[in-house]
């Protein structure tokens, strides 16, 4: 997958292995993503990015589709639209997240709006 990835204080765009769900995971296809002071702290070394989460790929919240499911997750279906919020790698075409921290994409609401929800707003 290629994702916006900080390298030496600025963005490239680069190839990165695809996420794999784990148990009550989900694989996202983000088709938007919000852009908030983090991501401007993180591009300057000022925010890292939690344990766990992806040092070199900025972005907290996203909106997407549901593209795979973990073996234990039972909460969304592939193809249902959802928005939430992750530590970090929402830059990125696709993001894993735990199935509890997504909702569903309001009827009406773009990709572009829907990415903006979770945490900017």
């Amino acid at each position: 997958m290629r994702a916006a990835t900080i390298r030496d204080g600025s963005i490239a765009v680069e190839e990165h292995p695809d996420p794999v769900p784990g148990d009550s995971d989900l694989l996202v296809r983000v088709r938007g993503a919000g852009l908030n002071g983090a991501d401007i702290m993180q591009l300057k070394g000022r925010y890292p990015a939690p344990p766990g989460a992806p040092q070199d790929i900025p972005g907290l919240e996203l909106a997407g589709e549901v593209e795979a499911l973990g073996p234990g997750a039972t909460r969304w279906k592939a193809g249902d639209r959802v928005f939430g919020l992750v530590a970090g790698g929402s830059y990125a075409e696709k993001v894993v997240l735990h199935e509890r921290t997504l909702a569903r994409v309001p009827d009406g609401l773009d990709w572009v709006a829907a990415a903006a929800v979770p945490e900017a707003s």
